[in-house]
């Protein structure tokens, strides 16, 4: 009884006469072996909702190889922008989550063509080919704001001026999405923590890596600030925003913790009081080709009732772990 119970959670749609139960809720992951969506595409299968998995599998992982016994998870190996194959999931899929990207500006930059034809027109062709009652939940990124104003926190409203073609890219697909209507937009703080398909690309979790293993690290433009945010707190987002999409719908919201607006200077003490004999250097020539310089307030989602669970400290603590089992090598996106 307890097993339906938690199978039972329902959805009750505003105006509407009819339920739906999770059980019968069907999700669509583009890019759901990835690094976030290998977290989320697990998540969403312990909540009972099921689940199609689309995923070229570039990186060769198996980080779904735990979801391949629930009776409710299907995984299909293809590309996100097949507009037959899209067609075909659509079908039956209750909520769309489009993750499959050429994520950061360093693999975006390396195919160019790639990074505009997945992260904004296969976004564009689910826009064209789902239906208006299927909900879209589409993650961008807060690198969308650029360069900030020094003191002053972005939020939603502020202007968006992205300086990579990555975040060139997400901008231009998420004001696709909210123009479609029934869908909601995370701006994704830069994400942290430990993944079946990890990155160790990733500032927090490189940097906590060269702690661990070279226990030192050359800072280039330590000034400049951006937000965090764990990897579980995000997926805790999505669930949260399934939860409430009618009252969050349409409108963009940043993912991040507010304690944690950091210069990479800044971040490295915080992994310096972990790891007392961690090092760090401002390098007194050369430059970073991410330049992004801001801060975030995250209010508008805390407003919807969602809390982080995660610090940084705590996140520093888990990757600090995972180190002592994975090596670097093929845990990165370029």
């Amino acid at each position: 009884r307890d097993s339906i119970v938690v199978y039972q959670q329902l959805w009750i749609h505003r105006g509407a006469r009819s339920i739906m139960t999770t059980a019968s809720t069907h999700v669509l992951v583009t890019g759901g072996a990835g690094y976030l969506g290998s977290v989320l595409s697990r998540r969403l299968l312990d909540r009972g909702y099921r689940v199609t998995v689309l995923d070229n599998f570039m990186y060769r992982q198996n980080s779904l190889m735990d979801c391949c016994d629930e009776e409710g998870f299907q995984v299909v190996r293809g590309d996100c922008r097949d507009e037959r194959l899209l067609t075909d999931l659509l079908r039956t899929v209750d909520i769309i989550v489009p993750l499959a990207a050429l994520v950061g500006a360093p693999l975006c930059d390396r195919d160019r063509v790639g990074a505009y034809t997945v992260n904004f027109e296969a976004v564009q062709l689910l826009c064209k080919l789902s239906s208006p009652r299927q909900r879209i939940i589409f993650p961008v990124t807060n690198s969308g704001y650029g360069i900030g104003q020094p003191g002053v926190p972005c939020t939603e409203e502020s202007p968006l001026r992205p300086i990579s073609l990555y975040g060139e890219t997400k901008v231009k697909a998420e004001r696709v999405v909210l123009d479609r209507g029934n869908a909601i937009t995370l701006r994704l703080a830069t994400v942290f923590g430990v993944s079946p398909r990890m990155r160790m690309d990733l500032l927090v979790n490189d940097f906590v890596w060269r702690a661990v293993q070279d226990r030192a690290v050359v800072v280039f433009e330590g000034h400049c600030k951006r937000n965090y945010i764990h990897i579980r707190d995000v997926v805790r987002t999505f669930l949260h925003a399934i939860d409430h999409f009618d009252e969050m719908k349409d409108r963009p919201y940043n993912v991040g913790l507010d304690d944690a607006n950091l210069s990479k200077l800044e971040l490295c003490r915080v992994i310096q009081r972990l790891i007392p004999h961690f090092v760090s250097f401002e390098a007194p020539i050369g430059e970073d080709p991410d330049k992004r310089d801001y801060i975030v307030s995250n209010q508008r989602l805390l407003a919807t009732g969602f809390k982080p669970e995660w610090s940084l400290e705590r996140g520093i603590r888990e990757l600090m772990k995972c180190y002592t089992i994975i090596k670097a090598g093929q845990y990165a996106n370029v």
